[in-house]
């Protein structure tokens, strides 16, 4: 897209020095990040930095609506409620489909999600990739007038709300087994706050508890939410000792009620063109003739489990729960990102953070996916090279 930076980046990289760039973020915690990082971030031209906020926008304005919490009741009595949610969001990733429409580029919405992405890894991919090729220092991956520095603490004040960071939990399903981890460990290091296991967090009363490395009771103030309900549905195996659908005194950094409020349950009410078109199943008139041009998503999944990207007609007969289901046509990525052998495919995750007290939530960083496959996704890029996560850059303002 920007054609100064990708003859730069693309006449200075090497196999060997993505593989030394990789070797770089494994060393900061001996760790090897579980999901594929890609060769090259995203150079983001003005023009499509302007159109990604103003669909942005239009999504934010919809959720600022003074109806939304009505409208999105259902989506909680479809799944579960978890008490004291508070009046907004804390995160926002919104995900949009770099495509062609009638040849021009437009970003299109494929997802949003009230929860947290890839906050802290982010930030230190960014920095990695400046490290190893350091013209790179003349972008970033912020918004707002972000800097590093800036960045931190208002992620900090976002995700701590001034707690003791002792009482403050990220709160995840085993998250040493999770694709995330790199994103856990770097957030204990930027924030200090501790990471906890689902299993390892108990209930005395109305207050939450766990013990530290020294095996001392500290009382929980603050959570940090990662968990997945479909995901701790599953895991029938697991004991917990509390109780999400109980009341405690507890904040949350990310309450679980806003996962399933902005999700794709909001899909179908989001027209124009930024927006692609979404029918929820249970408001099908009729099958689309052309039902090839077409995917069949269900709404509150998560990484892509359960959609159907070929369907036939049997496949909607086959759903029972009409309306956990949404149909949405399919739209076409355009391959705009010039690797050292052919075109790759992107998809553009913004990330916003809403504070308790603003009237809005603050855009501050991205986080790109990049594919040759048919769709963005791991099943679809095996063994291909210029393909998995990455980060966007911005000219700076």
């Amino acid at each position: 897209m920007n054609s100064k930076y990708r003859q730069l980046f693309n006449s200075n990289f090497s196999v060997d020095k993505y593989n030394v760039f990789i070797d770089d973020i494994t060393a900061d915690f001996d760790y090897k990040v579980t999901f594929r990082i890609g060769e090259t971030p995203f150079f983001i031209t003005n023009e499509l930095k302007a159109q990604l906020l103003e669909g942005c926008q239009q999504v934010i304005d919809f959720i600022k609506n003074d109806d939304f919490k009505s409208l999105t009741d259902r989506a909680l009595e479809l799944n579960r409620k978890v008490p004291n949610e508070d009046n907004h969001t804390t995160f926002l990733a919104i995900d949009f489909g770099i495509c062609e429409e009638n040849g021009e580029i437009v970003p299109k919405l494929i997802e949003v999600q009230g929860f947290p992405s890839l906050f802290n890894f982010q930030n230190h991919l960014s920095k990695k990739f400046v490290n190893h090729y350091p013209f790179l220092s003349e972008l970033t991956p912020f918004l707002n007038g972000l800097n590093q520095e800036s960045y931190l603490k208002l992620i900090e004040e976002v995700i701590c709300n001034d707690f003791p960071k002792d009482q403050v939990i990220l709160l995840e399903i085993e998250p040493e087994k999770q694709n995330t981890q790199i994103d856990f460990l770097y957030c204990h290091r930027d924030l200090g706050i501790p990471i906890v296991c689902v299993t390892d967090l108990y209930q005395k009363g109305k207050q939450l508890f766990y013990k530290n490395d020294k095996g001392v009771e500290i009382q929980v103030k603050r959570i940090y939410n990662r968990v997945i309900f479909d995901e701790l549905d599953l895991r029938t195996d697991l004991k917990l000792n509390f109780d999400f659908s109980a009341e405690v005194d507890v904040e949350w950094a990310g309450h679980p009620n806003w996962f399933f409020r902005i999700s794709k349950f909001i899909l179908p009410y989001l027209k124009g063109k930024y927006f692609i078109e979404t029918t929820l199943l249970s408001d099908l008139k009729e099958v689309p003739q052309d039902l090839e041009n077409y995917v069949l998503k269900p709404l509150f999944s998560f990484s892509g489990s359960g959609v159907i990207f070929h369907v036939k007609p049997g496949d909607i007969e086959a759903v029972k729960e009409k309306d956990l289901y949404i149909l949405q046509k399919k739209v076409h990525y355009k391959p705009i990102i010039q690797s050292t052998d052919g075109l790759v495919k992107a998809e553009v995750r913004l990330l916003a953070v809403w504070k308790k007290n603003d009237p809005s939530p603050t855009l501050v960083t991205n986080l790109v996916r990049l594919s040759r496959g048919e769709m963005i996704g791991v099943k679809f890029n095996k063994d291909k090279d210029w393909v998995g996560g990455t980060v966007g850059l911005f000219e700076k303002d």
